[in-house]
């Protein structure tokens, strides 16, 4: 794996490449700009976690591995020592591995780490393996027991004071699951600049871990 400036370059230029000429392969046509971040959000995505400099990051759900590499960007611009962004996704080869390939193509082998699991059964491994991460971006199933799963588990591995942020909150499923967080876990709507359809959260620090006396009813 390259190091300092030549990786952060190789990182920005995959990044440029992959939103002009689009993915190697398509799992159906016009599937990269329904199921990818938009490169705008990517910024936005990648500018929040480097203002918080982040060390290490779980994503769940990679498809064309266009947020993995804002992602990346973040975490390069501040040096690869130490760094560390964990990737969950089951359905990759759906994908025919271009998001993967991507991650490869821009010399980020040795930081990103794939897991090709289901993030509903891997997010409690590495609760039982003690990980813990900085920061956590949740783009993966939109069902809301999956979602609510996935955040309940990030609850666990991302450290207080850490941040969560999602992908498609304007679907009702996504909105709800993290709105119980919002509502009875202290979770903090975190400012992004600019027009995006990307929501963040600030965990408390210490750990809010409310009693069923103080259940608050959430919805939208």
């Amino acid at each position: 794996m390259a190091t300092g400036g030549d990786l952060l370059r190789l990182v920005q230029s995959t990044r440029r490449r992959l939103a002009t000429d689009g993915p190697s392969e398509l799992r159906r046509k016009g599937d990269f700009e329904v199921v990818s971040v938009p490169d705008a959000d990517g910024d936005t995505l990648r500018d929040v976690l480097l203002a918080s400099q982040v060390q290490t990051v779980i994503e769940i759900g990679l498809a064309y591995g266009r947020s993995a590499l804002a992602i990346a960007e973040a975490l390069v611009s501040q040096g690869t020592e130490g760094k560390r962004h964990v990737i969950i996704d089951a359905y990759q080869d759906r994908f025919h591995d271009a998001g993967w390939d991507i991650i490869t193509e821009a010399g980020l082998a040795g930081l990103c780490h794939l897991v090709r699991e289901r993030s509903q059964l891997a997010l409690p491994s590495l609760v039982a393996n003690g990980f813990s991460a900085d920061a956590a971006f949740v783009d993966g199933s939109h069902t809301f027991h999956n979602v609510f799963v996935d955040l309940f588990f990030l609850w666990e591995l991302v450290r207080p004071g850490g941040l969560v942020v999602l992908d498609d909150c304007r679907w009702p499923s996504v909105a709800t699951a993290v709105k119980y967080f919002e509502t009875n876990a202290g979770w903090q709507r975190e400012p992004l600049q600019g027009d995006t359809r990307l929501r963040a959260y600030r965990l408390p620090d210490p750990r809010l871990e409310p009693g069923f006396e103080s259940f608050t009813p959430f919805g939208l």
